[in-house]
């Protein structure tokens, strides 16, 4: 199995990396930089480190890393400073999947490519989730408007949800919606529903990255998991806060 994943070098994106290694894929990572890849992966000869952001390579380069590809991983998110916040590219994620599905239907081999996007709890599902309270959608509007990376995760799901849909031959995908990321050091047991169980923003949950990564790999590796959860944007949760 061969997997493209963007945001190879974040927090979670390491953690995702090793799971796929682990699991016999060959996976090809862009990362900001090579030494920001654990010293053991960069070891492992199913590991392929592009240094590159999808958005500066041109068209026949990103084809070319995308060729025969069976899975694509987005990890990407914005760092955590003035400039990442605030700075080019504001719309980083949303821009990124749109040109990884642009490339991948225009060189489609008559099978559909799956798209994981790890996301967010606090990001709503209007087709599936209850309504949310006035206050939170007051919140929601505010961090819209104040926080750019907010809107961008937004974005970008809705770019899955919507322009993409349920139907496209050349893509299928699932958005994985974690709450309230914190370390750990193995992944323990999670709950996994549909759409939130309490409120992102006023009752928030919690998921291990690591739990993260190991549901993001289960949905690339395991066609049954991939079957029960496509085309949706399922919440993860740590088992003590579902």
């Amino acid at each position: 199995m061969k997997v493209v994943v963007v945001g190879g070098t974040g927090a979670t994106g390491r953690l995702l990396l090793k799971q796929l290694l682990d699991r016999g894929a060959h996976v090809k990572a862009f990362v900001r930089a090579v030494d920001r890849v654990p010293a053991e992966l960069r070891e492992d000869p199913n590991l392929e480190l592009i240094v590159a952001n999808v958005l500066d390579l041109d068209d026949a380069t990103l084809e070319r890393q995308v060729e025969e590809v069976d899975a694509i991983a987005s990890c990407l998110g914005h760092t955590l400073s003035f400039r990442g916040l605030f700075g080019p590219p504001r719309r980083l994620v949303r821009d990124s999947m749109a040109r990884l599905a642009e490339t991948v239907r225009k060189n489609s081999q008559g099978r559909a490519v799956k798209f994981v996007l790890m996301n967010t709890a606090g990001n709503h599902n209007p087709e599936t989730d209850k309504p949310i309270s006035l206050p939170q959608r007051i919140v929601l509007g505010l961090l819209r408007f104040l926080v750019p990376p907010h809107a961008d995760n937004e974005e970008a799901a809705d770019f899955l949800l919507h322009t993409i849909g349920t139907h496209d031959p050349a893509i299928e995908w699932v958005v994985v919606r974690p709450d309230g990321l914190f370390d750990e050091e193995e992944a323990a047991d999670v709950v996994i529903e549909p759409s939130p169980t309490r409120s992102a923003i006023f009752d928030s949950g919690k998921t291990s990255r690591i739990q993260v990564a190991h549901f993001m790999a289960e949905l690339i590796t395991d066609p049954e998991t991939w079957d029960t959860w496509k085309g949706t944007m399922p919440v993860i949760y740590h088992h003590d806060f579902s």
